[in-house]
């Protein structure tokens, strides 16, 4: 015969009850608050939220940098607009388009008017009668008009002629005087299809360490056209990457910011030959100074050959990738 089931053994009330509290008391501890595991984890996840978000904040902020970047670049007298360079003799010249002009401009009147570079460095100019020019938005008086440069605290005088889409400007380089022409409709301006980036990255966000030079320092570079020019050069920035020290000697060009020029391994690669630009706020009490180079761009050279722009030193040349901010300008 089939052997009946054994009966199983009550547990007593008291004991069951006594169970179940400790069973619940394990359940509460291995899943609270206390654990170390799940704090750790709780924590892990909020540094997580806010470096995103915070990257988030950057590549915003950059953004918009760059729009406002374009922007300036592509106004009627941006860098864009520029069709030419001219550098003036001591002595009167006849400014035109004409053939036979001395100073023979890209737009404009046959004659513009006569310009006058006086020994002591006094810039003048007459315009022609009937040639629409302007000084300033005004309308050029009778007669030879003293020109301000761009070396003036008041900024350099605005010629303008053509109906105001054209106008020249006098700049001063290395002791020699040129006339800087603009025309809103150039084709490097209305051509102008837009600048390639890095991808922003917080990753070229850097701390660096400013290090302060002697009052009165300067710093020598060679600009585009050959002169040797000497810049304020309040300090250096020591900043560290893929484990290196790196130095970038700073100028002073006296808006309180750091101005920067540099090349590294992508120039005449991903990025343009010659230089590239940055500027920096100034340091904080603690010398402390943040070098975005998300923020690096092209200098005007990169876009006219009518520029003026500055090469980088030799101790500005790093021997780094610097894969972050503007590529080289589209062909």
């Amino acid at each position: 015969m089939p052997q009946p089931l054994p009966i199983p053994r009550l547990v007593p009330a008291g004991l069951l009850g006594v169970l179940m509290i400790m069973a619940i008391g394990l359940s509460a501890c291995s899943a609270g608050p206390e654990d170390p595991s799940a704090a750790e984890q709780a924590a892990a996840a909020q540094r997580a939220k806010a470096e995103a978000q915070a990257a988030q904040r950057h590549a915003e902020a950059v953004e918009a940098w760059r729009k406002e970047r374009l922007e300036r670049l592509q106004r009627p007298d941006g860098w864009l607009s520029l069709v030419g360079l001219h550098w003036l003799e001591r002595g009167n010249s006849i400014v035109g388009s004409g053939p036979t002009r001395g100073l023979r401009l890209a737009v404009g009147p046959d004659e513009l008017g006569v310009i006058t570079l006086e020994g002591d460095g006094t810039v003048r100019f007459r315009a022609s009668r009937g040639a629409g020019v302007t000084f300033d938005g005004k309308p050029a008086a009778a007669g030879a008009q003293r020109l301000r440069t761009d070396a003036d605290p008041a900024g350099p005088t605005v010629v303008g002629f053509n109906g105001g889409d054209a106008s020249f400007i006098v700049i001063e380089r290395s002791g020699r005087h040129a006339l800087r022409v603009r025309d809103a409709l150039a084709p490097t301006r209305t051509g102008f299809t837009g600048i390639d980036h890095f991808p922003v990255t917080p990753d070229w966000r850097l701390v660096g360490r400013f290090e302060p030079n002697p009052p009165g320092q300067t710093l020598a570079t060679i600009n585009m056209q050959g002169q040797e020019e000497f810049r304020p050069n309040p300090g250096a920035v020591v900043f560290e990457k893929a484990g290196q020290s790196f130095r970038l000697e700073a100028v002073d060009e006296g808006d309180g910011r750091l101005f920067l020029i540099f090349a590294d391994r992508t120039s005449g690669h991903e990025t343009y030959a010659a230089v590239r630009f940055l500027y920096a706020d100034p340091p904080g009490a603690d010398q402390r100074v943040i070098l975005d180079f998300n923020r690096a761009f092209n200098p005007p050279c990169a876009f006219t050959p009518y520029s003026t722009c500055p090469l980088p030193p030799p101790g500005n040349r790093l021997d780094l990738r610097i894969e972050a901010g503007e590529k080289k300008p589209r062909a």
